[in-house]
């Protein structure tokens, strides 16, 4: 799994004309699922991004995680981080996992990071969506989940 993690003042997503989630001072988390990603790459992404220190402490420095800053984060799917650009001018898509197994991960991250005790809101998985974002920092990380050995 992949996860562009954006530190925001705010962010917001609209489907349609119509903003279906927004969040105040958090992250922003653009999730993509990878073909052969499982349910412990869920697991283990989730628990970085909520114990992730990129908020700043009393003395300016990032030590504080999302949960020790008490903030929210905005989940958005977003299967374009898995297209690969290296051959023409069109990416292709085809490390992204397949639309039920994607939406079935995007799942399982989102209540594992609600487990761990982050308030989380979520785009809306196969939808167009327009993201907006006011970057805090700005701040953005590129964490994926380690890769396992082959069996």
């Amino acid at each position: 799994m992949r996860a562009v993690v954006q530190r925001v003042r705010r962010a917001s997503v609209e489907v349609g004309g119509e903003e279906i989630a927004a969040t105040g001072p958090g992250l922003l988390v653009l999730l993509g699922v990878g073909r052969g990603d499982r349910g412990e790459d869920a697991a283990w992404l989730a628990e970085k991004i909520a114990n992730l220190r990129i908020f700043e402490d009393e003395a300016g420095k990032m030590n504080r995680s999302l949960l020790d800053a008490g903030g929210e984060a905005l989940v958005v799917p977003q299967f374009t981080l898995y297209g690969d650009c290296r051959r023409g001018r069109r990416p292709g898509f085809d490390a992204a996992a397949p639309p039920e197994e994607g939406e079935a991960l995007y799942g399982r991250f989102v209540a594992l990071l609600r487990g761990a005790g982050a308030p989380v809101k979520t785009g809306r998985f196969g939808a167009s969506m327009l993201v907006a974002l006011e970057n805090d920092g700005p701040v953005t990380l590129v964490v994926e989940s380690p890769p396992r050995a082959a069996p």
